[in-house]
């Protein structure tokens, strides 16, 4: 198995991923948070408040990064990010305990969706260490 495979794997093996955003002063902040959706390492979706820093940090600079990892085993990702609000991907993400974070459901106007697409790949795997462009994976 390619080691851009055993990412794949990894990936769909999680609820959670560590997001970061570049704050107002240039430093990165990083986030968990709860992982929707994925498609391989090539995009990631999470949910988070319109109202929060992150999205503030994506309005004035969508470059980001996505990390996971497992014991021994850590992958990288850079790209940028897409602030999502149309009803239709917020109705596909939706997962019903965000209830208890958006009182009006996936219409309650603070949801939204973070759309994370990879550019670079970082991956530490069985060992083996690589960074690939998008499209080497």
């Amino acid at each position: 198995m390619k080691i851009s495979e055993k990412a794949m794997k990894m990936l769909e093996g999680k609820t959670e991923v560590l997001l970061a955003s570049v704050g107002e002063e240039g430093y990165p902040r990083v986030c968990v948070l709860s992982k929707t959706k994925s498609e391989g390492i090539n995009k990631v979706w999470v949910s988070t408040g319109l109202n929060s820093t992150k999205v503030s940090h994506f309005n004035k600079n969508p470059k980001s990064s996505v990390c996971f990892y497992e014991p021994g085993n850590s992958v990288t990702l850079t790209g940028k990010v897409t602030i999502r609000t149309d009803p239709e991907i917020k109705k596909e993400m939706w997962l019903d305990w965000f209830i208890n974070h958006y009182t009006g459901g996936v219409e309650d106007p603070n949801y939204c969706i973070l759309e994370f697409e990879t550019e670079e790949a970082t991956l530490f795997i069985d060992q083996e260490f690589v960074t690939l462009k998008k499209e080497e994976f």
